[in-house]
């Protein structure tokens, strides 16, 4: 099949399955690069965050590296909750 790459132990790995984990990669690139500015301005929406005002498992935006307290986040856009989360979560150092 010409769609597949041979991945380590000779198992295939579609074309679809790569392209999805680099978006991810490539999303959190943006992620870094945008928080590493010292005068980032929040560039995302909370839909394009898929930010929800529910901590995901353990991790909410209070531990975040980009959140601002006592609402506000350096990456995405409005009032963001301490306790919420979103796909740009960085635990902070």
């Amino acid at each position: 099949m010409k769609d597949d790459v041979r991945a380590e132990g000779g198992r295939s790995v579609s074309r679809r399955t790569v392209l999805a984990g680099t978006r991810v990669i490539l999303g959190a690139g943006v992620a870094v690069a945008a928080a590493s500015r010292a005068d980032a301005q929040p560039s995302f929406t909370q839909g394009e965050a898929h930010y929800q005002t529910m901590p995901k498992d353990s991790f909410r935006c209070g531990m975040c590296g980009s959140f601002k307290p006592p609402n506000s986040c350096q990456l995405v856009k409005g009032i963001i909750a301490p306790s919420g989360w979103c796909m740009y979560f960085s635990l902070r150092d």
